[in-house]
């Protein structure tokens, strides 16, 4: 995909986020979490096999074996399931909640520049804790993605390359 079309593509998301203000109710905050990081879609990122069009549902937001290259380096969607050793499974709501809308890991480093959090930051905060209830909600997958990798550093898994325009 260009990279002229990713401002595109998070605008999208940003407009399903302004209308899920008008969705009907929800049971609770999971089942609102699930729904929000479903159209978001947080699953084309953060899934094992979708990227080759067959997402392994059943490892569903577990991190992808697909990184994006990058200027500042190669990054692949790191597994979002509660899973102690390689998901979110120490991190606590706030920080989910701080990653998803501030860009900000526990460790005060910023995410990675593909994820777009500047466009999930309007999102509501009882939105945005409804996704992190969720994603502490899914059952522990333990899958460590490849990377982070640095410039000129040679990635060890499938990567797509963002490559800017000729000048």
């Amino acid at each position: 995909m260009p990279a002229r079309c990713l401002p595109t593509i998070h605008f999208v998301f940003a407009i399903c986020l302004f209308y899920t203000a008008t969705t009907p109710c929800f049971a609770g905050p999971v089942e609102r979490g699930k729904y929000l990081a479903t159209i978001i879609p947080c699953n084309d990122c953060h899934t094992p096999g979708t990227f080759f069009g067959k997402p392994d549902l059943t490892r569903a937001l577990s991190g992808s074996e697909v990184g994006f290259e990058l200027p500042a380096g190669t990054f692949y969607g790191p597994n979002l399931t509660p899973d102690k050793e390689t998901g979110l499974g120490n991190w606590s709501a706030d920080e989910i909640v701080a990653a998803i809308t501030k860009g900000v890991r526990p460790d005060g480093r910023e995410l990675a520049p593909i994820m777009p959090w500047h466009w999930f930051a309007v999102m509501t905060k009882d939105d945005a804790y409804a996704i992190a209830a969720y994603l502490k909600s899914l059952p522990p997958v333990k899958n460590k993605v490849p990377g982070p990798f640095g410039p000129g550093e040679k990635a060890t898994s499938f990567v797509m390359k963002i490559v800017p325009p000729a000048k």
